[in-house]
């Protein structure tokens, strides 16, 4: 039990040190990414106003037309080009990327590189 609470609390500090660098503005928004071990979630905040601009999950109907599927790095980046094209029809074209707690690396790192090559810049 003591060692779940000090993981808890790393992760907290690790979510605590990533989020207070970065700030979502009106004309770059922050992409906030949640993975659970089945899906991956991912929006775009304008954290001046406090509103979700736009959100794209593997839950999405239109992600699950494309695919089956919903936990790997393919899902991941279907997630992160679904969300780069319904953020291009609101006219953002740069963001600041929020991995909050996870390692910049497999589905997180796929959901950035999809974002990338649909045209959001950070």
């Amino acid at each position: 039990m003591n060692r779940e609470k000090f993981l808890q609390k790393q992760r907290q500090r690790r979510r605590w040190r990533v989020r207070n660098r970065i700030v979502g503005t009106a004309d770059r928004p922050r992409v906030s990414v949640y993975r659970s071990s089945k899906h991956i979630y991912a929006q775009v905040i304008n954290d001046h106003e406090g509103c979700t601009l736009a959100s794209a999950s593997t839950l999405d109907p239109e992600f699950k037309q494309k695919q089956s599927g919903g936990s790997g790095k393919l899902a991941a980046s279907e997630v992160g080009k679904l969300l780069a094209q319904r953020v291009k029809d609101k006219g953002v074209q740069k963001v600041a990327f929020d991995r909050h707690e996870y390692k910049y690396h497999g589905r997180v790192a796929a959901l950035a590189d999809a974002l990338r090559e649909g045209g959001l810049q950070f």
